[in-house]
């Protein structure tokens, strides 16, 4: 399997180096443009500076070869650029203001104060989400542009994962950084009401920035670690930085415990092993501690009288993400498969659809109901939701139907369903396993499956 690098020093086709200089720039072009955008103020022109090393690396690198560490290469030859730029345009508006004593009013503002608030953090990828998910955006633009900017995928990607054209992505991005430049919004991560009306959609950004690399929607791996690894180190920050919101402490914990399966998800040949199949001893029982920890701190977050809360449910109530969080604890702890406790999972999973009334979680809870009340009372709730558009195209609705199907002994049904759930999927490591699973059906072999 073509294992993607983990954050730092990254290995690299070091024999071909166009494709290292591809490759390099997908895993560390967030960080390029977030340490960019901190000189130039611009998410927009960032990325342009940010796409200039990357010409400069296609021309340099062949010719040079692969330096030591390619992705400070690429930031150093990134912000060396940004400040040129900036030196030119500082120089430029000197000369204004010789001109003109009215012209001083021009010149940029000056550097914060030593002694900063304590509340600051200096992160510049969360500096880069915050500024993403500013509310001058709408809010699929804020997510447009913050998968594009943080989480590093192509306009294409992000049609498939949302279920729109490419094209409407396409304008969705082009118009939200013309919006943040228009509007001078600053790079930065905000203070007091301005960081509690962005952090729903920063939950939401960081949270399917995750899922991004947790289940890649399209390409040759199933996983894409560097992006899990950016989401559940930001979710850690901002839990230290609003350590009083409940919803912020159970994204964190939702993500500890999803990213606790990481290594038993794959096998060695980088094919997805299904929840039942996977080698618990192999899950990560640190991260699963931190888990269990961060979703006690929502819960008592959740508990603790106090003002108005800026993201999830009033006093009292669990969050969606607290929800999310209690599910996954609920694998956590069973040390076998069939130890899992799906009755409370599927009570975790009514909670959730009513509070989220989304498609999927209720997708979701037809798998739980199958393993505590069998699988024709499941697929009566999976067929109810065929027709709803939100999940039209959603390979895993024909996927859990072919489960259910198969496991009531239909099993010409349950292989048409794996068919066209494979032809809906554009990872190759999902289209593979929904492939093989329906050869396994019209053998009339197979078995249940859930997700991993």
């Amino acid at each position: 399997m073509r294992q993607q690098p983990t954050t730092g020093a990254r290995a690299t086709p070091r024999d071909d180096p166009r494709a290292a200089v591809e490759t390099v720039f997908r895993l560390e072009s967030p960080r390029v443009i977030a340490a960019v955008a901190r000189v130039v103020r611009d998410v927009g022109l960032a990325e342009e500076l940010a796409q200039d090393a990357l010409v400069a690396a296609l021309e340099q690198w062949p010719r040079d070869g692969v330096p030591d560490n390619p992705g400070a290469w690429l930031t150093a030859t990134a912000r060396h650029r940004a400040v040129d730029l900036v030196r030119r345009r500082e120089t430029y508006a000197r000369k204004l203001a010789e001109i003109g004593r009215d012209l001083e009013t021009t010149v940029a503002p000056p550097e914060p104060a030593a002694g900063h608030d304590p509340d600051d953090i200096d992160d510049d990828l969360l500096r880069l989400v915050f500024t993403a998910c500013h509310p001058v955006l709408s809010a699929d633009a804020r997510i447009a542009l913050t998968l594009r900017l943080l989480g590093g995928l192509t306009t294409a990607e992000i049609a498939r994962a949302f279920l729109v054209p490419e094209p409407t992505v396409a304008q969705r991005i082009v118009r939200a950084k013309r919006t943040l430049a228009r509007r001078n919004v600053p790079f930065e991560v905000p203070y007091g009401p301005d960081r509690e009306a962005r952090l729903g959609s920063v939950l939401d950004v960081i949270y399917l920035v995750f899922n991004e690399g947790y289940a890649a929607t399209a390409g040759d791996d199933l996983l894409r670690p560097a992006l899990c690894e950016d989401a559940l180190r930001l979710s850690r920050r901002l839990a230290a930085l609003m350590p009083k919101e409940p919803e912020v402490h159970g994204l964190a914990a939702l993500l500890e415990f999803q990213a606790s399966r990481t290594a038993a998800r794959t096998d060695s040949e980088g094919r997805p092993v299904l929840l039942q199949h996977q080698n618990r001893r192999r899950w990560n029982r640190m991260l699963i501690a931190r888990g269990v920890a961060a979703l006690a701190r929502a819960e008592a977050a959740a508990s603790s009288p106090g003002p108005a809360r800026a993201a999830g449910p009033p006093y009292g109530a669990p969050g969606p993400y607290a929800l999310q969080a209690a599910i996954a604890a609920c694998h956590a702890r069973a040390y076998r498969y069939e130890d899992t406790d799906w009755r409370t999972i599927a009570l975790l999973y009514g909670l959730l659809a009513a509070r989220t009334g989304s498609a999927v979680v209720e997708l979701n809870r037809a798998v739980a109901v199958s393993m505590t009340e069998g699988p024709a009372p499941a697929l009566e709730i999976v067929d109810a939701l065929a027709t709803d558009p939100a999940l039209r195209d959603y390979h895993l609705l024909p996927s859990v139907r072919g489960d259910l199907l198969l496991r009531l002994g239909r099993t010409a049904e349950a292989r048409a369903e794996f068919t066209r759930a494979a032809g809906l999927t554009a990872n190759e490591r999902e289209r593979t396993l929904l492939l093989h699973r329906a050869e396994q059906a019209g053998d009339g072999r197979g078995g249940g499956g859930t997700g991993g």
